[in-house]
């Protein structure tokens, strides 16, 4: 006769976690906690003024010149938008005046860079080290220092008041971080790739268009990006350059609101300009934020 062992109770309970870890995980959870309570203020922070701009420029002109202002507004009206349509020139031709300057600095911008990036990335010559180190030390003059010669040689270039002499100016602000930035991304392109483009026929410059250009593109887009947002939002070059009011930027335009006729500023006006400049800011970033945080991860880490 055999007899069997009462069978023991069944228990859910799980066995109690030692001290050490209890501690370990509660710092690991308030450490989670301040990092994304940080970021919601740092957010907050970034987003409030975009958001504030946006509601003050629907506000009737009455509304969003009112002391003291108003949160949300009360009213809904374009009058500020259709305002800026008949101020000074027009808004319009602000606009294409920035968009000319900004699509000529940046082709300009990412044209030189390339091809300089390129050749110091991938070939030996005397004074290399020099020649380098010499645009970068261009990155330590504050530029508003060489503006003055800057505008006597547009002046015998016969390129003052003139945008074309304008985007010159800023693709020689923008090249030393372009250079360096393009420098770097080709040297992070493994040299044998080039090597087996030229056994199969490619010169230099054919294995840079059909090889290096394609594994650089994040360097190039972060480039371009630079530029865009540099020139698109640059005052002082063009307050210095241009003295033809029909050939001002938005910035000269924004600027020239908030100074006002007799002190007074229409904010509301203000404001819609402010929402018109920065769209396509936003507009480019996020659909090149991708390119552009590979861009600086790949060829701005390294030496």
């Amino acid at each position: 006769m055999t007899t069997t062992a009462p069978a023991l109770p069944k228990t859910s309970a799980r066995p109690a976690l030692p001290p050490k870890r209890r501690r370990r995980g509660l710092r690991s959870a308030l450490g989670t906690a301040g990092y994304h309570g940080v970021s919601v203020v740092l957010s907050v922070a970034f987003v409030f003024p975009l958001v504030w701009a946006l509601l003050n420029s629907v506000k009737p002109t009455a509304e969003a010149n009112q002391q003291p202002p108003t949160w949300f507004p009360e009213g809904f009206s374009l009058d500020n938008y259709e305002g800026l349509a008949t101020y000074g020139e027009g808004i319009g031709v602000y606009a294409v005046n920035s968009v000319i300057v900004s699509v000529f600095t940046v082709l300009g911008t990412v044209a030189v860079s390339v091809l300089g990036g390129y050749g110091f990335a991938r070939f030996e010559f005397r004074g290399k080290r020099p020649l380098f180190l010499a645009v970068l030390a261009i990155l330590m003059v504050p530029y508003a220092t060489i503006l003055l010669p800057l505008y006597i040689v547009l002046g015998h270039l016969g390129l003052q008041n003139s945008l074309i002499g304008l985007s010159l100016v800023l693709v020689m602000f923008q090249l030393p971080f372009s250079v360096f930035l393009m420098r770097n991304s080709f040297e992070s392109i493994p040299r044998e790739l080039e090597e087996a483009a030229m056994i199969d026929g490619c010169s230099n410059f054919g294995a840079l268009r059909l090889v290096s250009l394609r594994l650089v593109t994040p360097g190039i887009v972060t480039v371009a990006l630079f530029a865009f947002l540099a020139s698109w939002n640059e005052f002082l070059a063009p307050l210095i350059f241009l003295n033809d009011g029909s050939k001002y930027t938005l910035p000269i335009m924004l600027v020239n609101i908030r100074s006002g006729a007799y002190g007074s500023i229409d904010f509301g006006a203000l404001q819609a300009g402010v929402v018109i400049a920065m769209v396509p800011c936003l507009v480019l970033y996020v659909l090149l934020q991708r390119f552009y945080v590979g861009g600086l991860t790949g060829g701005a880490l390294r030496g």
